[in-house]
Parts: structure tokens; C-alpha cells; sequence
């Protein structure tokens, strides 16, 4: 990806799922939009140019990626709650992660809260700072509490 780019370990296991990847690729894109502001359809035409993107469940990557940039405000306010700072002063992985996490416990209930949080907590343990992942994991706890009382009540 051009400009603003995430670095992409090489401890990265070959075997992730197709919907893995597309929260990868999801993740990258949100980085680029935070920083640029560029539309969905220019980062996702990019996206696509990207080797992984064959691999990864296009569809769903799609909708997160339009989801998340369509309804980023909301998502945002959601989680301000359970931050401790204004979210325009996270990292940029940390936000997008918290942003792609929030989107799919708001707006896809067909994935199960915890793997949504675990996505995210993974995904910022790959490419955030060395204890993002826990901030990730405290935060999207709250969240998924408040969003999906019902089923959080039954873990």
C-alpha cells in the first residue's frame, strides 16, 4: 500500500482464515483513512491491488471497510465511554482496530462477540505497540457489554 503504510510482520502464520485476512487488509485500509481521509472507493480500489487481497474474503472485507468509514462518528462516540483519552489521540492501529472491532459488534451480530474482540486484540498484538492489545481487549469488553448485554451474559 502506498503512503501510509503498516508494516506486515513475517511471524505472520500463512494459514490465517480468508476472514482474517480481511480484517488484515480492513485494518490497513483504516489506517490509510484515518491519516489521508481518503473515500472508500479509492482505498478499497487500492485495496485490491494488494497480493493477500486474492486470499481474503472480499465480500466482508468490503463491508467492514464501507461499514466502519460509513458509520465512523457513531462508532467513535460509542466507544469514547471506555476510553481514557479522546479518540483522535489513540494510535492510528489501535483506533482502526477499536473502530473495525466496534463495527462488527454493532452492525454484523452473526460473529460472535468474543471472536470480534479477539480479531482485533490479535490484530493489534501484530501491528500496534507492545501493549495495545490490552487497551484493545479492555476497551471492546466494555463495548460488547453495553452492545450485546444478552449474549455477553451468557459467557
Amino acid at each position: 500500500m502506498s503512503g501510509a503504510e503498516v508494516a506486515s510482520p513475517s511471524s505472520q502464520p500463512a494459514h490465517r482464515s480468508r476472514r482474517r485476512r480481511s480484517r488484515e487488509i480492513a485494518l490497513q485500509v483504516l489506517y490509510q483513512w484515518l491519516l489521508s481521509g481518503n473515500g472508500a472507493d479509492a482505498l478499497c480500489r487500492q485495496a485490491a491491488e494488494e497480493k493477500d487481497y486474492a486470499r481474503a474474503d472480499t465480500q466482508y472485507f468490503e463491508r467492514l471497510t464501507r461499514g466502519v468509514i460509513a458509520h465512523g462518528a457513531d462508532l467513535g462516540a460509542a466507544l469514547q465511554p471506555f476510553l481514557d483519552r479522546p479518540v483522535q489521540q489513540l494510535s492510528p492501529i489501535e483506533h482502526a482496530a477499536l473502530l473495525l472491532a466496534a463495527y462488527e459488534l454493532m452492525h454484523v451480530p452473526e460473529v460472535p462477540y468474543r471472536v470480534a474482540i479477539n480479531e482485533a486484540v490479535e490484530l493489534t498484538r501484530i501491528y500496534g505497540g507492545t501493549d495495545g492489545h490490552k487497551y484493545v481487549n479492555g476497551v471492546l469488553d466494555k463495548l460488547a457489554g453495553q452492545v450485546r448485554p444478552t449474549e455477553t451474559r451468557k459467557a
